[in-house]
């Protein structure tokens, strides 16, 4: 039975604005909270936001073609083109050419990125659960809802991003 306090789906409309609202803000603010800790154990590296998408998006594609991470992460190619040489010069990623021509490359995490990844995301657990005091029983709930919201916004990006204002990208 739908919570009728709650209603979801088309009908949701502007009445609850607000609680979106809050929910996006929500999510700025724990982002940047999670972003200010440092690490720790030592052996973690700390990532620029456009380093920790390159590093997540390999994560699901381990070889990727700089074209398809731009894509998954809404990067512009020459950002990503300065964030895979510093990613490279930490040891986190190796290109590897592909086709017999030698143009064509994809772009592979190392072990060193891997495990770096690895350790990023069980410190995030542990901060993330202990600020909860490790309470779980709306974790699958905010879980689906965070996924639904992120392949929302994926698909709805807008395609030409040369338009928009150097501020917004």
């Amino acid at each position: 039975m739908e919570d009728q306090a709650h209603p979801t789906g088309p009908t949701a409309g502007p009445d609850h604005e607000p609680r979106w609202a809050e929910l996006a803000d929500l999510v700025l603010i724990i982002s940047r909270e999670i972003q200010f800790r440092r690490y720790t154990d030592e052996q973690a590296v700390h990532l620029s936001q456009s380093e920790g998408m390159v590093m997540r998006y390999l994560k699901r594609d381990p070889e990727a073609p700089p074209s398809r991470i731009a894509d998954a992460t809404g990067l512009q190619r020459t950002n990503l083109s300065t964030v895979l040489r510093g990613l490279e010069q930490k040891g986190f990623i190796e290109r590897h050419a592909h086709s017999g021509d030698g143009r064509g490359v994809t772009v592979h995490s190392t072990e060193r990125g891997r495990s770096n990844t690895t350790l990023v995301r069980q410190e995030w657990a542990a901060t993330v659960s202990e600020a909860a005091h490790h309470d779980t029983e709306h974790l699958d709930a905010a879980l689906t809802l965070l996924r639904a919201v992120e392949d929302g916004l994926t698909r709805s990006r807008p395609q030409n991003r040369a338009r928009r204002p150097a501020t917004q990208q």
